[in-house]
């Protein structure tokens, strides 16, 4: 399929956080899935967080903030400090916290192990 999405208009629909990884506040995740390879391994969507704190554990992952601002921490490695503008890797397996400082939108492709 091929498509184009204003993105600062997207519609996106929540995605509830499990509990246990909320570490403070009350972030909520809202997000939108644009497109699945036939295999479901491959994804590329619109995710969005609002303030907090949260733990999650990753997919191999390459991310552009749209807007907002976090500090990322990964477990045993480096912490990324990341805003509008910026492109991200994570790998899959990564146990990260996000602070999320301002309510951070992004653009994803992820890959399913």
């Amino acid at each position: 399929m091929t498509f184009v999405l204003h993105v600062p208009d997207a519609g996106l629909e929540p995605e509830p956080l499990d509990p246990a990884q909320i570490v403070s506040g009350s972030p909520e995740v809202t997000g939108r899935v644009l497109w699945t390879s036939p295999d479901g391994r491959e994804l590329r969507g619109l995710w969005q967080i609002t303030p907090g704190v949260v733990t999650d554990t990753e997919a191999d992952e390459m991310f552009v903030v749209l807007s907002g601002r976090a500090t990322i921490e990964v477990e045993g490695g480096p912490t990324l400090e990341v805003g509008p503008g910026d492109a991200a890797v994570l790998r899959a397996g990564d146990r990260t916290t996000w602070t999320v400082h301002e309510t951070l939108r992004k653009a994803y492709a992820l890959t399913l192990s």
